[in-house]
């Protein structure tokens, strides 16, 4: 009797410290999902890379508490935590890409170089972000194709983001036939820019002549726009200076070859 009551005495005692490792355990796991949580939303983190996150950690944290709980029982551990590893190394193994987009999607939504709305070009695509999930990235081309990118290409590979500044530089190259007013082409190209509203002042709009090539005298014009005036501007641009060039008597010269015969 008195061996089964030391028995007894015992295996309380270890049922008492798991309970109490528990029960401890689980209120830490609580208090460090609270911290998580606030330091997520510190970061303006996506929501649905938060909730992931957040449930991965709280498991990954009560499987400790419970393993911790049960070797206070006196149950070796030892296999149970051999045999995680080696699933968790398989299912690793197997689910590489797909871990390696997981990955990517949490850097994307975490450091957010682009987000739903930006115009971008990244792995020979370029349009319109529709989603950003954990694991693809949806885009809309602008011929309405759907593109759908895995993250792991996005998060390692170079992209470009045209909506990501506020602010976009245009550039236009106007030839003009040889024999043509230089400067009267000139005065009409910056007229044209200081009466649209869309073209900053500043930096100043640049109107240079360019290059003197084969078939025409190249006038450069550079001006700096909002991003979403950019293509509006671009469209409008050419077509003021081919109606005003056209009535102004300036001609705009296509490629041409001179033959001159000898006898």
């Amino acid at each position: 009797m008195e061996t089964i009551q030391n028995s007894i005495l015992g295996w309380a005692k270890h049922v008492v410290f798991a309970l109490l490792i528990f029960w401890i355990g689980m209120r830490v796991v609580k208090l460090m999902m609270r911290a998580l949580n606030k330091a997520l939303q510190l970061r303006e983190v996506d929501p649905s890379l938060t909730t992931f996150l957040q449930s991965l950690v709280k498991i990954g944290l009560q499987a400790m508490v419970i393993i911790a709980t049960i070797n206070q029982l006196g149950v070796a551990t030892t296999s149970i935590v051999a045999v995680l590893a080696s699933a968790g190394l398989a299912i690793g193994m197997a689910l590489s890409g797909t871990l390696q987009n997981f990955a990517g999607g949490a850097m994307i939504l975490m450091f957010k170089p682009y987000k739903v709305g930006d115009f971008i070009e990244a792995q020979g695509y370029s349009g319109t972000v529709q989603s950003i999930q954990i694991f693809v990235t949806t885009l809309t081309t602008p011929d309405n194709k759907q593109v759908v990118i895995p993250n792991g290409g996005l998060s390692n590979g170079s992209l470009i983001n045209y909506s990501a500044q506020p602010t976009r530089r245009q550039e236009w190259t106007f030839g003009i036939d040889y024999g043509s007013d230089l400067d009267e082409a000139k005065q009409i190209i910056r007229d044209l820019l200081e009466k649209d509203e869309r073209v900053h002042v500043e930096p100043a709009p640049l109107v240079e002549l360019a290059a003197l090539a084969d078939s025409s005298v190249n006038i450069i014009v550079r001006a700096w726009v909002n991003t979403e005036n950019f293509w509006s501007v671009y469209y409008d641009m050419n077509t003021d200076v081919y109606k005003i060039f056209t009535d102004r008597g300036i001609s705009i010269p296509f490629p041409q070859l001179n033959v001159h015969l000898q006898k």
